[in-house]
């Protein structure tokens, strides 16, 4: 029951991932999740840190697409300078966004790898879609109001996910 729960992967930051590392794993295109994955949830823009990140990827061959649960609003205004897909409103874990963001990518699911800090949205979108996924730290620990319940719940379904399988560990790369 707990298994759609389980990411295919656990690190400790979106930027570990490199596209040699991806491609090395069979991964041509990421999925990625914006607040509290590539910037603070209250970041207003896209840091140079982010740019450089999804710039490297996509100068490999990699595409990205950022999906959010955010509004179109905040994900358009945060993600301005990008030039690649963005999708807003997405309404993981529901199949609705992920499945706009597949039809974006000319690439099979076993070679999609979603990237995100949240189980029970990102993890659990993912699964129901049968797509890998890699589970980030959020990248600050303040939330808005209406993910301090998920977080809650998610830690305590993470700590009994990892006391049950051992090799659940949080890394640095896929090699791990």
């Amino acid at each position: 029951m707990l298994s759609i729960f389980k990411p295919t992967w656990m690190l400790e930051s979106a930027y570990h991932l490199q596209p040699d590392n991806l491609k090395a794993r069979g991964y041509k295109a990421i999925l990625t999740d914006l607040d509290n994955t590539l910037i603070a949830w209250d970041d207003k823009h896209l840091t140079e840190r982010a740019l450089v990140w999804i710039d490297d990827l996509q100068s490999s061959d990699i595409p990205v697409i950022v999906i959010s649960n955010n509004t179109k609003g905040r994900v358009h205004v945060a993600t301005q300078q990008l030039d690649s897909p963005v999708i807003a409103s997405a309404k993981k874990p529901f199949k609705f966004g992920l499945k706009q963001a597949l039809n974006l990518v000319d690439v099979p699911k076993s070679e999609i790898l979603l990237v995100g800090d949240q189980m029970i949205t990102d993890v659990i979108g993912a699964n129901r879609m049968g797509i890998d996924v890699a589970l980030v730290k959020p990248l600050v620990e303040s939330d808005a109001w209406n993910t301090k319940l998920n977080r809650y719940i998610e830690s305590k379904i993470l700590n009994y996910l990892m006391k049950k399988n051992p090799e659940m560990k949080w890394s640095q790369s896929l090699h791990e």
